[in-house]
């Protein structure tokens, strides 16, 4: 292992999407964590293989049957030993299996436990299903994405699901592992997508309590609103971005398309805003998108051309920073964020389901009469 959280142990109850986000950033940066799948589980993919979620890297996975006494009984006796556990259950599921709060902290006061739900332990909604674009929907984030007199676009699952999810909930057990170092004393870190989607809206919030931001979508600087914050196509069907704010960024990305020089309406003029973006469409097709990269490329523009995932990859400025990294041959990002002495690392790929079994639980005390009783028992695969 490897990385600034080295020496600290995690238990992660499965589950799927933000949760293991959660863990896999946790795991990145150096955390012992054994993930508890399901017994006699299965990929949530049909025909993808064992190990094909990349969420699941850098961990151990040991298949357990939490409806046996005895596997809750393993869980407790490795949360004895751990520092924090993650579940990501519907509210009072943990409690029911004889896996909640109290009785992990009956074994181990100083344990943080982790809790990542979309709505929340208490408030009406709690006990009711929901994903990622529900809890965007309810904190007014998804309503204000999109552009005008049109939907609103869900933004992939990235606000919920992993931004006000996942990031959240790492966020959440690092504090709270830090408070814990000092008091003795765990707690739980409920971590609520809706909570964490409403969090990443601070700003616009703060933009709209001073009347800086309209609730009509698409008529905001940053929402496609401004000619200067938008996506252009291209000659060939690509497309560009440009984020020239700043004014001596609008300059140069003047400069750039050509129109340095020219009779125009001034930057922050929302009068002449749609003119303008008719106006920057037509400059923007008369290039490729990798004209366009190159005649901006190294200045302070704020223009960039769209990649794909796949295109991403091979970006000589993200292959200089080693954002992406082959994995037993599988291309991905790389652990996030940088650290200059104590370096994350992938630390293995996606493990098969229970693979680690003997290997995770005998690092964690487990002796070997005892995993072949629960392996021979079925309670342990």
């Amino acid at each position: 292992m490897s990385g600034p959280l080295e020496g600290v142990r995690i238990i992660e109850l499965a589950g799927i999407g933000p949760g293991p986000y959660a863990c896999m950033l946790l795991a990145d940066a150096g955390a012992d964590i054994v993930r508890v799948d399901r017994a006699t589980g299965s990929p949530a993919v049909p025909g993808a293989g064992p190990s094909w979620d990349l969420l699941t890297r850098s961990r151990r996975s040991v298949a357990v049957d939490l409806k046996h006494p005895e596997g809750v009984a393993l869980v407790l006796e490795l949360a004895e030993q751990a520092d924090a556990l993650i579940e990501g259950w519907r509210p009072g599921v943990a409690e029911r299996l004889g896996l909640g709060p109290d009785h992990c902290w009956d074994r181990n006061p100083r344990l943080v436990y982790g809790r990542m739900t979309g709505w929340g332990q208490q408030g009406p909604l709690a006990a009711t299903a929901g994903h990622d674009i529900d809890y965007i929907a309810l904190s007014g984030a998804l309503y204000a994405i999109g552009r005008s007199g049109e939907a609103p676009v869900p933004p992939l699952n990235l606000v919920g699901d992993f931004g006000g999810g996942g990031m959240m909930l790492a966020f959440g057990i690092c504090a709270a592992l830090l408070e814990a170092s000092r008091s003795g004393r765990g707690q739980v870190v409920d971590a609520a997508m809706v909570d964490g989607a409403a969090s990443l809206m601070t700003m616009t919030y703060s933009l709209a309590q001073f009347g800086m931001w309209s609730d009509q979508r698409g008529t905001n600087m940053l929402d496609t609103g401004a000619h200067f914050y938008e996506v252009y196509e291209t000659a060939d069907g690509g497309w560009f971005a440009v984020g020239a704010i700043e004014p001596q960024f609008y300059a140069a990305l003047l400069s750039g398309m050509g129109l340095e020089g020219a009779d125009l309406p001034k930057q922050q003029d929302r009068s002449q805003w749609p003119a303008m973006k008719e106006r920057f469409a037509a400059v923007f097709k008369t290039r490729t998108r990798d004209e366009w990269a190159a005649i901006f490329e190294g200045t302070d523009a704020c223009a960039a051309p769209v990649l794909s995932p796949s295109e991403a990859t091979s970006h000589p400025h993200l292959v200089a920073r080693g954002t992406f990294v082959d994995v037993a041959g599988v291309v991905q990002p790389a652990p996030a964020p940088l650290f200059s002495r104590t370096p994350g690392a992938v630390q293995c790929p996606p493990p098969a389901l229970g693979s680690d079994a003997p290997g995770a639980l005998a690092d964690w005390g487990i002796d070997a009469e005892r995993i072949a009783t629960l392996r021979s028992s079925g309670v342990v695969d």
